[in-house]
């Protein structure tokens, strides 16, 4: 561990930006603290709303992440209101909360830290919290008491576990008290506390604190196997990929009840030498590193016990049977550890390691699926740096309860904003380059969809993903190339989609070209083409998402953006009517075929579409103008005027309908065609 501070850097920086720049530092380090874990604070000189000056703690509020933090995320508390409480024996969590609330120097702002009367009982103007793995794995050993002392001797005080609140304030305030010339202080199972009389030195306390325990950790890892052998042989690259795109679905589906789930695959060599290690089965049972871990990845990971592993069914039917396990124990572990009005969560695991192949994340979102992904390669480093000392050592089953059903971290649950409609499902759009593909992957993608924006022109997929992540937020958009006539194209472009986020819900295939021609003008290779991706095409992506959907057993939706020209012909557009005409047959059978598990197959027949649109390319408008007897300048108005409502049909429109088939808003409509087009009578469903 090497101090990242550069006076030239800090140079200009004084009070609260001083410490942004040093809690940032702090939180670039990612064997420092876990996402939204650690807390840093200073005590300054403010003036009040009366122009009083006052004594403040500034503290890192709760939720916000050290490598991003900033001013605002610094809430300021009273400093003679949290002295006020030193003497005190105890205090309740939820009536601290509400004390801390109105000693607030902005009512109203970010909610401070729980450990906020940690930082303002101890008497020096900057404290750090972190939960550095290498400390930790000092701590989280039966040998710990004697390994500290060896590491540190008597200049760092070790206090025993407790659950962060009021308590714990008070134990470090009167270990203070007594120790007045300790330099830092270590939390059993927990984390770092260093101060100093300026931030740059309680940040190089810091540093050197977790350096020391670093070099005693890499003393003792010289020449050891952390885990030992491995117990099952690691798969090859690709043979893990393929197992891992087969299992996935059918694991999602699995983890998906009672809400869907984001499911991540990890096989990077941590992950999958952890797994796939003798030490794993045992290891990863004994419990969480810190309490913030469990608060992500729960109490303990899901553990594939399997001999078959590079057997697909046989992996799958093992998995089946280690959930079961798993849901089981968890629901033991539940009931022995309940209190009164609490209520048994989500049963499932957020993690699940399968030896010889890697590991799986759950989560809400796939920015989740990473916290716990990321959490979980702490814990891993965890367990077996703690291991070079002695046995492994966790919180007990109480204490891992106590937090994981906190009432404080179960209300804040309550402040989240409601789930957007498309909340925690993925979608794939054919198209998405452009037109209406373009419209409705960003529109799925505003009522909370994961979005997978698929095109044969690579650039416009991605431009249609950095939009949506720009709007959404990172993580819930993937630009992937896709020829729908290629049937590896499009298997590519579904292992990809079920290796980022573990399956599928919905699929919108739009991919489509247009032709206009007489009949007996038309070359073969046109008619071909044509059907290669209005029709072919729709079947080959449709084929895909039908077996992921099936995989998981939690239905699905898919829409099929067609044409009014399945109802109504044109002249002169032999080739595109018919193959959309296929396409539209295509999706009635799939509503057949789709209904008995619960997956729906609607159209959607748009008319003269022209924003943004590919399709109606010069040739197209000027062959389609032919077949009218107009001036290729007069189409749009044309076909704005034939349409009953002489609308302009914009993508945005389209969308909007392939967001209600794609929606739950339909959830009991399969086989149906609704039309975008104005209103052209000639092609009413009927």
């Amino acid at each position: 561990m090497r101090s990242r501070w550069s006076d030239a850097e800090a140079a200009n920086l004084s009070g609260l930006d001083l410490l942004v720049y040093a809690s940032r530092l702090i939180g670039a380090e990612t064997s420092l603290v876990v996402w939204g874990g650690g807390n840093t604070s200073i005590k300054t000189t403010e003036r009040d709303y009366r122009g009083r000056e006052i004594q403040v703690l500034r503290v890192k509020g709760s939720g916000s992440d050290l490598k991003s933090v900033q001013k605002k995320d610094f809430p300021g508390v009273r400093l003679d209101d949290i002295l006020a409480l030193i003497d005190r024996d105890d205090m309740g969590d939820q009536e601290m909360v509400s004390y801390l609330a109105h000693g607030l120097v902005e009512p109203g702002g970010a909610r401070p830290s729980i450990e906020t009367l940690l930082h303002g009982f101890l008497p020096r103007p900057a404290v750090m919290h972190t939960h550095a793995d290498a400390v930790v794995s000092l701590t989280n050993n039966d040998r710990a008491h004697d390994t500290l002392a060896d590491v540190y001797g008597r200049d760092v005080i070790w206090l025993p576990y407790r659950r962060p609140g009021f308590r714990i304030s008070r134990d470090v305030a009167d270990a203070l008290r007594a120790h007045p010339h300790a330099k830092a202080l270590i939390l059993e199972r927990h984390g770092t506390i260093n101060w100093g009389d300026s931030v740059n030195e309680a940040y190089e306390a810091t540093i050197d604190l977790i350096g020391r325990a670093e070099d005693a950790i890499e003393s003792k890892k010289r020449g050891r196997r952390v885990f030992g052998a491995a117990a099952v042989p690691a798969l090859d690259p690709a043979r893990r990929r393929a197992l891992a795109v087969t299992l996935a679905p059918r694991l999602r589906g699995r983890l998906s009840q009672p809400k869907r789930q984001i499911v991540t695959f990890d096989d990077s060599a941590a992950a999958l030498e952890f797994a796939s290690s003798e030490a794993a089965a045992r290891l990863s049972q004994v419990g969480p590193a810190t309490p913030d871990h469990t608060i992500y990845t729960k109490r303990l990971p899901c553990f594939v016990t399997t001999d078959r592993v590079d057997d697909a069914d046989a992996l799958g039917n093992a998995v089946d049977r280690s959930l079961a396990g798993f849901v089981k124990d968890y629901t033991a572990y539940f009931e022995a550890h309940r209190f009164d009005g609490a209520e048994l969560s989500d049963p499932m695991p957020r993690v699940v390691l399968v030896p010889g192949l890697g590991m799986f994340t759950a989560g809400r979102d796939r920015r989740t699926t990473g916290i716990v992904s990321d959490i979980y390669h702490h814990t891993i480093s965890v367990l077996g740096q703690a291991s070079l000392f002695g046995h492994y050592v966790s919180l007990s089953a109480k204490d891992a309860f106590d937090v994981e059903y906190w009432p404080l971290e179960l209300y804040k649950l309550t402040l989240a904003p409601p789930e957007k409609e498309l909340a925690r499902r993925v979608a794939l759009v054919t198209g998405a380059g452009s037109g209406i593909g373009r419209a409705v992957a960003k529109r799925l993608a505003a009522e909370g969809a994961h979005v997978v924006a698929t095109d044969l022109d690579d650039t416009g997929a991605r431009r249609t993903a950095d939009d949506i992540v720009a709007a959404v937020g990172g993580g819930r958009a993937l630009g992937l190339t896709l020829d729908v006539t290629s049937e590896a194209s499009v298997r590519a472009a579904f292992e990809e989609t079920v290796l980022a986020y573990g399956g599928l819900d919905i699929l919108v295939s739009n991919a489509g070209i247009a032709h206009s021609s007489p009949v007996v003008r038309m070359e073969l290779r046109d008619w071909l083409t044509s059907f290669a991706v209005n029709a072919t095409g729709h079947f080959l992506v449709a084929r895909e998402a039908m077996r992921i959907l099936l995989a998981q057993e939690r239905g699905g939706a898919l829409v099929f953006v067609a044409t009014k020209n399945v109802m109504s012909p044109g002249k002169d557009f032999a080739a595109y009517s018919a193959a959309k005409a296929a396409e539209a047959q295509l999706a009635k059978v799939l509503a057949l075929e789709g209904a008995p598990h619960g997956i729906r197959s609607n159209i959607v027949n748009p008319d003269a579409v022209f924003q943004d649109s590919k399709l109606w390319s010069e040739d197209v408008r000027r062959e389609r103008a032919a077949a009218q007897g107009i001036d290729p300048a007069q189409i749009e108005d044309f076909y704005r005027k034939r349409n009953l409502l002489a609308a302009r049909i914009l993508p945005e429109d389209v969308a909007e309908a392939v967001l209600y088939l794609a929606s739950d808003r339909s959830a009991k409509t399969t086989g149906c065609t609704l039309t975008v087009d104005g209103g052209v009578k000639d092609a009413f469903p009927r």
